[in-house]
């Protein structure tokens, strides 16, 4: 067992903060600093780094308690909604098993644990709709519309022979509570859940080394060219680093209570339930709309929660085949997209209400990620991962490289290995072979590598 010091860089002995001493176990390795766990088990996503403590400590079991404990009408769920609970998509802090290969789309009772983006063909939101179809209601209420998936499916071959097999899924939307919309004139996309892994990390980076792999990520040789989104909020331009197109510059936790749960709040005071005026008109059941849900102290609780959040270790170090997928994974040139070593910021994060968590500050980090666009390409099945949809700067065809850091857990948390931003790769196989555009040269090399190096490779995302 190792022992590495891990410091504070934002901390000295006036802020009362202690440098950790981190005990490293065999066989495994850090990935976050002092905020790294050793664990391999269902709670990995779900547990506290160590420095959390006193107050903080008590206030990351609040905002636990609020990120999964269902809400009601009576405490301000709805009137129409996409999820319950932070929890109830993001289950232990992951990926809920999403409804779309179990009850082909939004089931005809249960919860389906995703989100549908809707919008006109000019990118326009329709008016009784807004962004999101919300397929969920109260009791009393019409939820949105349902979603239906339809699979299509094509068969593959490696040039040594093994079979594979890609899913392609086509959406389409029925039971629209108000007049139906014209297939004609729709974009559908889905979105399942990502892991809550790594996020004050995240959020903690120094701009300035992701904007400096934006100017110098042009490799022309595999045609990887990266770049940065920038969202305008609140009147300010920031480097969008959250979601799957780098679309936000923050955790969205307002926006998730809002647009997700029909939660009101300080910054998004209004129902999302668009068009259904009855209600936004007044009461219903005996149920107030006039005064917000939850206050933004509640909601930097679980800010705080979400970014306090340990980052599972690595695992397996030592294991021959995972060192051989070592190699692969960088013969293959997956680091240059997802890259392995990125640094946060001195003084590390601070939450939606000025609480600052500087134990995030100066540490070395691997999230396996450079947060940055890459065109994901759009030939894949006729239409590749492109899904029209624009999120600031991202077009359609271009998704933020998604962290892997945790994703070797991800069926032990959630009980899946369902990938990519609707879930349609069954395993990691098959969400390397839907890589297209710049990500077409690793797939190819992958694709060409025989059959005992392909496995390895797989065992390594595994360790992560």
């Amino acid at each position: 067992m190792a022992v590495v010091a891990g410091a504070c860089g934002a901390c000295d002995d006036s802020d009362g903060l202690d440098v950790l001493d981190i005990e490293v176990p065999d066989g495994y390795a850090l990935s976050a600093g002092t905020s790294t766990l050793f664990l391999n088990s269902s709670v990995a996503y779900d547990t506290e780094a160590s420095w959390v403590s006193g107050n903080y400590l008590t206030r990351f079991t609040r905002g636990d308690k609020l990120y999964d404990d269902s809400r009601t009408a009576s405490n301000g769920l709805g009137p129409v909604y996409a999820g319950y609970s932070c929890g109830s998509c993001h289950r232990n802090a992951g990926r809920t098993r999403p409804a779309l290969w179990n009850d082909g789309g939004s089931g005809p009772y249960g919860f389906s644990a995703m989100l549908v983006y809707v919008s006109r063909k000019n990118g326009a939101f329709f008016k009784d709709y807004g962004r999101v179809l919300h397929d969920q209601s109260i009791y009393g209420v019409e939820a949105e519309g349902k979603l239906n998936v339809t699979w299509h499916y094509e068969e593959g071959a490696f040039p040594d022979g093994e079979t594979y097999e890609l899913c392609r899924p086509e959406y389409t939307i029925t039971n629209w509570y108000a007049d139906s919309i014209s297939p004609d004139d729709l974009f559908c996309t889905v979105r399942i859940p990502l892991r809550h892994v790594g996020l004050g990390q995240m959020m903690s980076l120094d701009p300035t080394e992701i904007e400096a792999l934006a100017a110098k990520s042009n490799y022309p040789e595999y045609g990887i060219s990266g770049r940065a989104n920038y969202i305008t909020e609140r009147g300010v331009k920031s480097l969008g680093l959250s979601g799957n197109k780098a679309q936000h510059a923050d955790l969205t936790v307002e926006l998730g209570f809002s647009s997700d749960m029909g939660v009101t709040n300080s910054r998004y005071p209004e129902e999302i339930c668009r068009g259904q005026i009855q209600v936004n008109q007044g009461s219903m059941m005996g149920l107030s709309y006039d005064q917000l849900d939850i206050s933004t102290e509640d909601m930097e609780d679980v800010d705080l929660y979400m970014q306090s959040l340990g980052v599972p270790a690595r695992r397996n170090v030592n294991d021959a085949t995972v060192q051989r997928g070592e190699q692969m994974f960088y013969q293959a040139k997956c680091h240059l997209c997802h890259v392995v070593t990125l640094h946060t910021r001195p003084r590390g994060s601070t939450l939606l209400n000025g609480t600052q968590l500087p134990w995030l500050g100066s540490q070395t980090i691997h999230p396996y990620s450079d947060f940055l666009l890459h065109d994901m390409g759009s030939e894949i099945m006729g239409v590749g991962l492109n899904d029209n949809y624009v999120s600031g700067l991202a077009r359609g065809n271009e998704w933020r490289t998604t962290p892997l850091w945790g994703i070797g857990l991800q069926e032990k948390v959630n009980g899946h290995t369902y990938f990519l931003h609707d879930g349609r790769a069954r395993n990691f196989t098959e969400a390397i072979l839907w890589h297209g555009g710049e990500g077409e040269a690793s797939k190819n090399l992958f694709k060409k590598m025989d059959k005992t190096d392909r496995d390895a490779l797989i065992e390594f995302l595994k360790s992560l």
